[in-house]
């Protein structure tokens, strides 16, 4: 059809699934590429990913592969939906046969422990002839999948790469927003999930309502101030991919981040946690970097530095609980335009 495009998504995970098949049913060729032989050829014979999505029937124009380099060959756009830990390689690997031109679409929402990259970074690093953007907003894959109105945000400094986009997922149940603020859309996504770990953990003990607000609120005004501090504009953080993405992440129960602190909040040992949840809780490796990054920047996180508290130093969940936002400034909104306005 005029106007078509081949899109590889790399990673057939929940989100990465359901974004093939939009794009799919919008009348692409989508190859979508996992490292899982077994569950392709399910997905390419059922016409399911019921590892991920059971249920969900996937378009015919959507088929799976276990085969990196005829996945992103001839292929104009690129999503890439791979685990944080598993970005770069991936990254390096497509290198060797990815289009010069074509455009490459990140929606991991993670960081890369060394030098404190956002998967952008590692991208443009691997990639740098090719034109990047990021994907982020509350997407709840399983809401996506089940038709419910969403809202997402592609972020780039390349106009034309954001229309495309734009275009190419479009669909009744999603609308996509545009942003100039990529690296800001993409550290609300990364940084939600810390703070997703500490709502489950705080539902778990049955806080009250006007602690659930509290909670968000300054979780929300922690992470637009590091964010800031690196260089984000904080007006993200009242958009789609700050404040929506981290109320949704924050209370859903298909949130794996948000089920990852209920379970710690009822006692749980993460070891065995995780290995119940089967898929990847970026929130858990977040935490490590990011206490890390603000430690070094001098940045003040007492969210953070609580829940590292509780993950990483074994400290009880009471002796800590209570201490999280006492701890906090008295300021409540950092960001104005006071000093503007004289």
């Amino acid at each position: 059809m005029p106007g078509s495009h081949r899109v590889a998504v790399l990673g057939g995970g929940s989100f990465g699934t359901v974004i093939a098949n939009i794009i799919a049913a919008n009348g692409h060729a989508v190859s979508l590429w996992m490292r899982n032989g077994e569950r392709a050829d399910i997905i390419n014979e059922s016409r399911e990913n019921p590892t991920y999505l059971p249920g969900y029937v996937l378009h015919p124009q959507l088929q799976a592969t276990i085969d990196l380099e005829a996945s992103i060959s001839g292929a104009d756009i690129i999503f890439v939906a791979v685990p944080s830990k598993s970005c770069r390689d991936v990254a390096r690997q497509m290198a060797a046969c990815i289009d010069p031109d074509a455009m490459v679409i990140s929606t991991t929402k993670g960081i890369e422990p060394d030098g404190f990259r956002l998967m952008s970074q590692v991208l443009a690093e691997e990639l740098p002839s090719n034109p990047l953007g990021v994907l982020s907003g509350p997407n709840l894959a399983k809401e996506i999948a089940a038709g419910q109105l969403t809202g997402t945000v592609i972020a780039s400094e390349h106009a034309a790469l954001k229309e495309e986009i734009q275009t190419l997922l479009h669909s009744p149940s999603l609308r996509v927003y545009s942003s100039d603020d990529m690296y800001g859309v993409e550290l609300g996504g990364a940084l939600k999930n810390v703070y997703a770990i500490m709502a489950g953990l705080g539902a778990a003990l049955e806080v009250g309502e006007n602690t659930v607000g509290m909670l968000l609120t300054r979780s929300l005004a922690e992470m637009s101030r590091f964010a800031v501090s690196l260089g984000a504009d904080p007006l993200t953080f009242i958009g789609l991919a700050g404040v929506g993405d981290l109320i949704v992440t924050c209370s859903s129960p298909l949130s794996r981040n948000y089920r990852v602190g209920y379970a710690l909040g009822k006692g749980q040992a993460l070891d065995a946690i995780l290995d119940e949840l089967g898929q990847v809780a970026e929130g858990i490796n977040t935490l490590r970097i990011l206490k890390a990054e603000a430690e070094r920047r001098n940045i003040y996180m007492p969210l953070v530095d609580g829940l590292y508290a509780i993950l990483y130093e074994r400290r009880a969940v009471a002796d800590v609980i209570g201490s999280l936002m006492t701890a906090e400034q008295p300021q409540d909104v950092e960001f104005s335009l006071k000093e503007e306005r004289r």
